[in-house]
């Protein structure tokens, strides 16, 4: 396979750039900021928002821009402002709420700059399989007592999710939402997440490719899950986690080492002919 020269690296974060207890691992530092120095750029390309990607920025200052929210927003950190954003408008946010209920599962608001959810489940995010974020949550969550109330202060959301007490939860709640006029995406053990129509990680990658003036010829993403299956899609050369879904691996031109021993570090390496 003829490769093109790579110029900018989509990385997914959980499952990917994040071990599993959430950190990066130091090697994967070390190889992220070589890679910069051979001009390269790295970008977040994650479900997560701004406010969830800024404990990680100080370890990796070589990284400018996020693509947040599955997609939903481009962000530039050193300039702290939105080169896009597309989001859910106030009343398909208020209908997911009523179609689902409250209590089904513990829904989440992502967007500018803020992870808004009820404060009440934050202390169970065990039962919603999500106890491994609970003290992410702790630290960066705006907590409120409803959100169905929430949603009337906003008049869009650049992400919900929903987390659900199993599989199944999840697989009746997306037949009573699939009619709406959203994209989604299955994540995590139990979770559904929620974007405007036509958002993906790969419009987002679009996005900031045109931004920096680079052709998507020259790009690659790094993933392991469904929700990472159009920008791997999508960008020029793309890499699977070893701890990725088997249609994820199957899909992708190269296969990495898995999150906890530097896969994407390898990769990145692997790409740039180091």
């Amino acid at each position: 396979m003829k490769r093109e020269k790579i110029s900018l690296i989509a990385l997914d974060m959980d499952g990917t750039l994040l071990m599993s207890d959430k950190s990066i691992h130091p090697d994967t530092i070390s190889d992220i900021a070589f890679a910069a120095e051979q001009g390269v750029r790295m970008v977040y390309c994650s479900g997560r928002d701004i406010v969830e990607l800024e404990p990680y920025t100080g370890d990796l200052p070589q990284i400018r821009y996020g693509i947040c929210t599955s997609g939903s927003v481009v962000y530039d950190f050193q300039e702290k402002k939105n080169i896009f954003r597309l989001a859910v408008p106030q009343e398909t946010v208020l209908e997911i709420i009523r179609l689902v209920g409250e209590k089904t599962g513990m829904i989440h608001f992502l967007g500018d700059g803020k992870s808004i959810t009820c404060r009440e489940q934050i202390e169970h995010m065990e039962d919603y399989r999500m106890g491994i974020y609970k003290e992410l949550y702790r630290r960066v969550a705006t907590a409120v007592e409803s959100m169905q109330e929430e949603a009337l202060r906003h008049d869009s959301i650049a992400k919900v999710n929903i987390y659900f007490r199993s599989a199944e939860d999840r697989d009746m709640a997306f037949q009573k939402l699939k009619h709406l006029p959203l994209s989604f995406a299955r994540a995590e053990e139990t979770s559904l997440e929620m974007t405007a129509p036509g958002v993906s990680k790969a419009l987002g990658l679009e996005k900031l490719a045109e931004h920096l003036g680079i052709p998507m010829e020259e790009t690659a993403g790094i993933g392991d899950s469904d929700n990472d299956s159009a920008v791997l899609k999508a960008a020029g050369l793309s890499v699977a986690m070893g701890n990725a879904e088997d249609k994820i691996k199957e899909m992708c031109d190269l296969l990495t080492d898995d999150n906890d021993h530097n896969g994407v570090g390898k990769a990145i390496r692997q790409i740039i002919g180091a």
